[in-house]
């Protein structure tokens, strides 16, 4: 399987110590530079984010263009922007993206896209994961991940930790 990440998948589930499950569920795992960038700066300069770790397992490569549909998909940062343009270049099964601008533009170009919250679910599925639960907690009071309470029980039912 291959994923591309984008840089806050990879801050928030390195913020909960649960960064290692991306190579366990998707395999190889690939990022452009400006994702490195974005993460070791963020790193550096958010304290919600002191001391987290780029994992050296990731697969860094530069997209060799950005098509035009990225180019011109409103309100995305670099790192989204680049990391959709290797996304699409290598024909990737999914991207690993929170962002609403980033995610409306790669599904509405055909890319499966899977967030923090979904790869939660679907580790707890494989039996990578007992709880979803107390990393939700952690990724709301640790990495300041905004969970709204209907999605935050909607994960659970979800997860079967809810009836």
């Amino acid at each position: 399987m291959i994923v591309v990440a984008d840089t806050s998948v990879l801050l928030n589930l390195a913020r909960v110590a649960r960064v290692d499950l991306l190579p366990v569920l998707f395999g190889d795992v690939f990022i452009p530079p400006e994702v490195a960038e974005e993460f070791h700066w963020q790193a550096r300069s958010n304290p919600r984010f002191s001391g987290v770790d780029l994992p050296g397992w990731l697969h860094t490569r530069s997209a060799s263009s950005v098509p035009p549909w990225v180019g011109e998909a409103p309100g995305l940062d670099r790192g989204e922007t680049m990391a959709l343009a290797l996304a699409a270049e290598l024909h990737a099964d999914a991207v690993l993206m929170d962002e609403t601008a980033g995610r409306n533009a790669a599904e509405h170009h055909g890319l499966h896209v899977i967030g923090v919250l979904g790869i939660l679910v679907r580790a707890k599925r494989l039996g990578h994961l007992d709880r979803v639960g107390p990393i939700l907690d952690a990724l709301r009071t640790d990495a300041g991940f905004w969970i709204g309470e209907s999605l935050h029980q909607r994960v659970l039912r979800t997860a079967g930790e809810l009836p």
